[in-house]
């Protein structure tokens, strides 16, 4: 019976170890990559704590199925007609039906502490160093920067036959959203038509856009670069194609570009049409 304990523990090891090495190696910033089987790498301290919770319950999970294969490996092995010709006709045991009555509560308050805590983390806003407000349309979104003179774009997926080297295709867009790194960003969602869903994965963000409702959620980029998202609530035909993009920046470059964004979207027409995507599938 030791040996049999042993041996899955073992395996418990090799299987973690093999899942966070494989995981970590196939998770790209930003985006997501060919043959990944792990979240996409944390930008943000919400996504860390994600990452923390996901390993807690994959080691919880694991634990348990191994635990009840040994069980049942054991039964089939002790408890069979030759090993065992004259079976027990014991009907109760106290003790076993109070451990599988306490020991689920206690894994269940185990998983219980640590998703309060990052439920607070996530829908909690702290003070904002910027607001951006985010509205869904039918296929595209448009973005407001209020504490920077309110000026605003409207952003389109580029269309497979426009992208430039190193753009992703379904998720480059052609005006993104930049924002400072380290710094808090308090993001208001809505939407002018239907249900969309503003997600970003490597911020570990994902929020409903409801016509007439104002939603909220905030991330911390803690690391420049270029991070892709989708809608992720089936919207109508073009669903699949109004990715979004966040550039984080430098302090330094943000204030820069807010100053070329004021004169260039200042001056950019209004009701621009919708972009045909056919060519882009």
């Amino acid at each position: 019976m030791m040996s049999l304990v042993r041996a899955a523990g073992l395996f418990v090891g090799s299987l973690l170890s093999a899942v966070f090495a494989s995981g970590a190696a196939n998770a790209q910033m930003g985006q997501p990559a060919d043959w990944q089987i792990n979240l996409q790498s944390a930008a943000t301290p919400v996504m860390e704590k994600i990452h923390d919770f996901n390993y807690l319950l994959l080691a919880i999970i694991t634990a348990i199925v191994l635990f009840v294969l040994v069980l049942l490996v054991v039964v089939i092995l002790r408890y069979n007609e030759r090993s065992n010709p004259v079976p027990s006709k014991t009907s109760h045991n106290t003790l076993i039906e109070v451990a599988w009555t306490v020991i689920p509560v206690m894994i269940l308050v185990v998983i219980a502490v640590p998703s309060f805590r990052l439920l607070h983390l996530e829908l909690n806003v702290p003070q904002a160093d910027l607001t951006v407000k985010v509205t869904g349309h039918q296929w595209y979104w448009s973005y407001e920067y209020p504490d920077n003179g309110g000026f605003g774009f409207d952003s389109y997926m580029v269309p497979t036959k426009d992208l430039k080297p190193g753009q992703p295709r379904l998720l480059a867009v052609d005006n993104e959203v930049v924002v400072p790194v380290n710094k808090n960003i308090r993001v208001q969602v809505t939407a002018a038509d239907v249900i969309h869903s503003f997600a970003v994965p490597s911020f570990g963000i994902k929020i409903d856009a409801l016509p007439g409702r104002l939603n909220e959620t905030w991330f911390r980029a803690t690391r420049e670069g270029v991070y892709y998202g989708q809608c992720s609530e089936l919207c109508g035909r073009d669903h699949a194609f109004m990715p979004i993009a966040v550039r984080v920046v430098s302090e330094k470059d943000f204030e820069a570009w807010i100053a070329q964004a004021k004169a260039k979207f200042a001056s950019a027409p209004e009701g621009r049409s919708l972009l045909t995507f056919a060519s882009a599938q």
